[in-house]
C-alpha cells in the first residue's frame, strides 16, 4: 500500500490506540497468572495480535474482542507450543516470550518475518543458559532468531547488557516462576522507563521486586505466581509522537485525546521535547493535549535518546523544521529496532531536500529546511512510515510513502485519523 500525501494543516481531534508496550506485557503475565484477567483498551493489531497468538500457543485461552481481551491463564502450567511461534514483526513478543519459553519443559521455536530474523537475540540466549535453561540459534554465527528455547528454568546468578531493555524485562517477568532466586546485573543500562513498565506491572499482578540500584540489579524471589486482575490499558505514547509533531510543524489546531500523564512510559517525554522547540503545546482537561502549529519552532538542542529511541523518526522530522542545529545523542539502540531508524531517516528526508548527517553516535540536523515533493519507501518500518507521512504535511509538493500499511503494526488507523482531521491523503493499493 502507497500512501500520497499533499501538504495542509489539521483540525480536529485524534484519538490514540492503546499502548503497544503495556498490551504486550499484560498478555504476558496474564497468561502465566492464575485465573481470568481482562484487559480493557489493548493495541488490537500488529504487535498487540502477535503477543495474543504467543499466549494462546502457551495454552491461553482468550476471548477476544476489539476493544476487550479476556484471558484464562496457565498458573505457571504452560504447554509446550504445538507449532513454531511466529510472532510476525513484533521484536518485543520475540525477546518477552522467548524467557517465557524456558518455563516449559519441551523444546519452543521462536521466529518472526525478515526484521525479526535480523535483529540480535543472542544476549538473551546466552543468559537463559546460565539460569538453566537450554536455549540456541538455528544460526549461531548470525546471532539472531530463529530461536530454540526448552526449560525448566532454575534461577541463579546472571550479568547481561542493557542497551536492549527487552532483555532485562524478559528475564524479570519470568523470573518469578523460577524454582529458584534469581539476581541480574544490568551493564550500560537504557531504556530504563521499559523497564519500569515491565515493574509496575509484575506489582499488578502481584509480584513485587525492589530496585534498589537504579536498574543495575534485581533480585527476584523463585516460586512465585502471578494473579489475574481486570487492567486498562492507556494510550501509546510512542505513537502520540506522530500527530503531535505533524501539528507542531503545520498550520494546524490539533487535540489529543485518552492520555495518561501520570503513566510511567517514557515517550511521554515528547511533550516536554516539543516545548523546548518552543512548540505551542498545552495540556487541557482529563487526558488532553492541544498543540496549535502557529509558532516558529526553536532548534539548537541535543536530544539524549538513550531512554525513548522510538522518537527518533518523529523528532528527526521535527528537527528538519526548527531553526538552528539539532542533534540527537545516544543512538545505538536506535539501529536496532526494526531498521537502522538512523540511517534510514538520514537517507529518506535528506532525499526529500533535508540536511541530516550521521557523527559517531549522533544525528544531526540542520534546520530549517523545505521538504521537497518525492518518492520514499517506509522500509517496511512503522514508526519511519508514519514519519514520512508526517513530513508530507509540511512539503512543498506531494509525497508518495511507499509500502506504508506497516503503520498498523503499533498505530492501527493512522492515515484515517489524519484524513479525519483535514490531511490530503490517498492510499494507493498495490
Amino acid at each position: 500500500m502507497n500512501v500520497q500525501v499533499k501538504p495542509g494543516p489539521l483540525k480536529g481531534k485524534i484519538q490514540v490506540p492503546g499502548s503497544k508496550s503495556h498490551t504486550i506485557r499484560s498478555v504476558l503475565l496474564a497468561t502465566l497468572a492464575q485465573g481470568q484477567t481482562c484487559i480493557e483498551n489493548p493495541l488490537a493489531s500488529g504487535d498487540g495480535l502477535s503477543a495474543l497468538r504467543a499466549a494462546r500457543a502457551f495454552g491461553a485461552i482468550v476471548d477476544q474482542s476489539q476493544q476487550r481481551w479476556v484471558v484464562q491463564g496457565r498458573g505457571g502450567n504452560l504447554l509446550v507450543p504445538q507449532d513454531v511461534v511466529d510472532t510476525k514483526n513484533s521484536g518485543t513478543t520475540t525477546c518477552l516470550f522467548t524467557s517465557v519459553a524456558a518455563l516449559v519443559d519441551g523444546y519452543t521455536v521462536i521466529t518472526g518475518d525478515e526484521q525479526i530474523r535480523r535483529r540480535p537475540i543472542l544476549g538473551l540466549v546466552e543468559a537463559l543458559n546460565t539460569l538453566g535453561a537450554t536455549a540456541f540459534l538455528t544460526r549461531p554465527k548470525q546471532g539472531c532468531p530463529p530461536v530454540v528455547v526448552k526449560g525448566l528454568l532454575q534461577g541463579g546468578e546472571v550479568s547481561i547488557e542493557g542497551k536492549n531493555s527487552q532483555y532485562v524485562s524478559s528475564l524479570l517477568l519470568s523470573a518469578p516462576l523460577a524454582k529458584r532466586t534469581t539476581v541480574i546485573h544490568v551493564h550500560n543500562a537504557l531504556e530504563k522507563p521499559y523497564v519500569q513498565l515491565t515493574l509496575d506491572w509484575m506489582k499488578r499482578l502481584g509480584v513485587e521486586v525492589e530496585n534498589p540500584e537504579q536498574y543495575t540489579r534485581f533480585t527476584i524471589e523463585g516460586g512465585q505466581r502471578y494473579h489475574g486482575g481486570n487492567f486498562l490499558i492507556p494510550a501509546d505514547w510512542s505513537a502520540v509522537a506522530f500527530p503531535l509533531v505533524a501539528a507542531a510543524i503545520t498550520n494546524s489546531d490539533l487535540v489529543l485525546t485518552g492520555l495518561d500523564f501520570s503513566d510511567s512510559q517514557g515517550d511521554k517525554r515528547i511533550v516536554e521535547i516539543l516545548t523546548s522547540f518552543r512548540a505551542n503545546i498545552q495540556r487541557q482537561g482529563e487526558g488532553e493535549l492541544r498543540i496549535m502549529g502557529n509558532a516558529p519552532l526553536q532548534g539548537g538542542l541535543t536530544i539524549d535518546l538513550s531512554d525513548i529511541p522510538d522518537a527518533l523518526p518523529a523528532l528527526a522530522v521535527l528537527a528538519t523544521q526548527a531553526e538552528g542545529q539539532t542533534v540527537f545523542i545516544n543512538l545505538e539502540h536506535v539501529r536496532q529496532k526494526e531498521t537502522d531508524r538512523v540511517e534510514e531517516m538520514t537517507l529518506k528526508l535528506n532525499a526529500l531536500g533535508c540536511n541530516l548527517r550521521m557523527e559517531n553516535d549522533c544525528l544531526v540536523v540542520e534546520g530549517p529546511t523545505r521538504i521537497q515533493s518525492g518518492i520514499v519507501s517506509s522500509s517496511d518500518d512503522h514508526r519511519i512510515a508514519m514519519a514520512l507521512v508526517v513530513a508530507g504535511l509540511a512539503a512543498q509538493g506531494e509525497i508518495v510513502v511507499t509500502d506504508a500499511q506497516c503503520a498498523d503494526v503499533s498505530f492501527p488507523g493512522f492515515f484515517s485519523k489524519l484524513a479525519e482531521c483535514g490531511a490530503d491523503l490517498s492510499i494507493q493499493e498495490e
